[in-house]
């Protein structure tokens, strides 16, 4: 099992591998395998860089994000602008139904509100937007629209386990209450239980998931 000192050092390799960010912006600070970023970057994507960069180090078993958004001149924005420009990124990605979604833009923070049929609809409006210049913060206030039974909820989520080259599907249970998916068991990695959660909110009609997901603990072998 890795110690805090060598995750650390993986996670400060891993921001100096990312082309977007600038190492020196950020902190790190690990304890018990938690990371804590902190720091103060000039773009929201680069804070979305950061966090999603250190997921994909092993041994990370959470992350706690702190990293602060001072918006620099050249990409300082009034909110009318932003909300422009969050308009138009939305009607043009044909994964969003933008004419489902509603959008607030307040000092710099983002608040996209509405109802979806999918959840993959309901990140891509995310991922449409957090390049902007301007935007502090993005808040995903989006729902799902029920569509489906909860025995079919879980059937197919155990279904896109099962298809998964990364997932140990025969180590994670799924109960389905309404639309809300429950997630326990053990994985091998915290990109593993990025995962399955992801293949969990992928599943039609999931409008909350509850990741009570652990990591194993690793053993050397010598």
């Amino acid at each position: 099992m890795k110690s805090d000192i060598e995750i650390r050092k993986d996670v400060m390799d891993q921001l100096m591998w990312e082309p977007i960010l600038n190492e020196s912006e950020i902190g790190v600070f690990v304890k018990h395998g938690i990371v804590t970023l902190y720091g103060k970057v000039d773009t929201y994507s680069k804070k979305v860089a950061a966090e999603q960069a250190v997921k994909k180090v092993a041994g990370v078993k959470a992350v706690a994000e702190e990293i602060q958004v001072g918006i620099a001149t050249e990409f300082h924005r009034t909110d009318t602008e932003i909300a422009e420009a969050v308009l138009h990124a939305l009607s043009w990605n044909i994964l969003v139904p933008d004419e489902s979604i509603e959008v607030k833009v307040e000092d710099g923070y983002v608040s996209l509100n509405g109802e979806v049929d999918w959840d993959y609809q309901r990140q891509a409006a995310i991922k449409a937007i957090d390049n902007l210049a301007g935007i502090k913060m993005v808040n995903n206030f989006i729902t799902i629209r029920p569509s489906i039974t909860p025995a079919n909820i879980k059937e197919k989520i155990a279904a896109a386990f099962e298809r998964s080259a990364t997932i140990d599907s025969g180590k994670i249970n799924v109960e389905v209450d309404g639309r809300k998916v429950t997630l326990t068991g053990k994985v091998r990695s915290f990109a593993e239980q990025e995962d399955a959660v992801y293949a969990a909110w992928a599943a039609p009609g999931v409008d909350q998931v509850e990741d009570r997901l652990e990591l194993e603990e690793s053993v050397l072998v010598w």
